[in-house]
């Protein structure tokens, strides 16, 4: 668990996944973790973008769509198995989340896009002022994984596995500066809070770029770049493997991924894997598919991956002087070359500013 959400959060989330809020409320809950409800709802609003009572609601429902797509039970049946106090009830939330009724979704339960095709779960994720969703974007979008990232209509899109089980995941623009909005198609809910702060490390949510930028302000050449984009920060990384593997697979990472990946099929857009684990990265696989057998050795070598990954791991010092933007930066503005020492302790930050310029 990050050390940024909070132990009552998740202590709180633990007990609405055993059914605290099937037939209780949010006072029960606040009362349950020690804290008013008031205070609960704020806290699960900040970390997770969403109250308690709509989250309950919705793992409810995503419950009894799984139900739906996988179970000939009734209706009847399935909404008091997922938790709902009436059918009235069952109706009512299965259409605000799916936009169809329980009938209308078991008839679709064959449709291959079946993973995305109704609604998702819509979360608030707060950006601090002046944060760079454009820049961001861009950046991921320039290096998107094939088949498994991609930025498409101004989203972010990725798949994602829980315990192997298929997801996908959208950030887009909010309705307004002050948050993102990611709508996650998730196979169960279990594991939500930790996505959402694996999705915030992703896209550098929880670093306040305004200490560095202050100290870049200064500098001739970035002093102009930070002056234009004062809230950039640097983006994360979904995992550390996928970015060990994909500097070092290359041209061939497309390969990799259609090759050891999970298949995802019927979604929209450019989406078709899920990212392989480290378990398929043998070298009799790498090399059936005509692939380095040197990536057999990425899920064991993280640490000593170079400055590429700890630039998207949070090292603020991270120079990523292998990164094709930064190279062609570095060329343009200092055609002597540039010792980023000068720029210490925010060269990440720096080699954003110039990769983004």
């Amino acid at each position: 668990m990050s050390a940024d959400v909070p132990r009552l959060v998740c202590a709180a989330w633990q007990l609405i996944i055993s059914g605290v809020l099937d037939g209780g409320t949010e006072a029960v809950l606040a009362e349950r973790v020690g804290v008013s409800s008031r205070h609960l709802r704020r806290l699960f609003l900040k970390h997770l973008g969403a109250s308690p009572d709509q989250l309950a609601r919705s793992r409810r429902a995503h419950f009894a769509r799984r139900l739906l797509d996988d179970t000939d039970l009734t209706v009847l049946d399935i909404a008091f198995a997922s938790g709902f106090g009436s059918l009235r009830q069952f109706n009512r939330t299965m259409r605000e989340i799916f936009h169809a009724a329980p009938g209308e979704l078991r008839e679709r339960r064959h449709r291959a896009d079946r993973l995305v095709a109704d609604g998702g779960l819509a979360l608030r994720l707060p950006v601090l002022p002046g944060y760079d969703w454009p820049a961001v974007r861009s950046y991921l979008g320039a290096r998107a994984i094939p088949g498994v990232e991609e930025v498409r209509d101004g989203a972010y899109r990725r798949t994602v596995s829980l315990d192997g089980a298929p997801g996908v995941l959208e950030v887009r623009a909010g309705s307004d500066p002050g948050h993102l909005v990611l709508t996650a198609h998730l196979p169960y809910w279990e594991g939500l809070i930790h996505v959402v702060d694996q999705v915030g490390r992703l896209l550098g949510l929880d670093t306040d770029p305004a200490p560095g930028a202050a100290a870049l302000g200064a500098d001739p050449v970035l002093g102009p770049l930070v002056a234009s984009r004062p809230g950039l920060t640097v983006p994360g990384a979904w995992s550390p493997l996928e970015i060990v593997v994909a500097g070092v697979a290359g041209d061939g990472l497309a390969t990799l991924v259609r090759g050891l990946g999970t298949a995802v099929p019927g979604l929209p857009g450019g989406l078709t894997h899920v990212f392989p684990d480290a378990a398929a990265l043998t070298e009799a696989n790498l090399e059936a598919l005509g692939l380095p057998v040197e990536l057999a050795k990425a899920a064991t070598v993280t640490s000593q991956a170079g400055s590429g990954l700890a630039f998207r791991s949070g090292d603020s010092e991270a120079w990523p002087a292998s990164d094709p933007g930064l190279r062609a930066a570095v060329a343009e503005l200092f055609p002597g070359g540039v010792d980023p020492e000068r720029w210490r302790p925010w060269q990440a930050l720096a080699a954003m500013h110039l990769i983004t310029r």
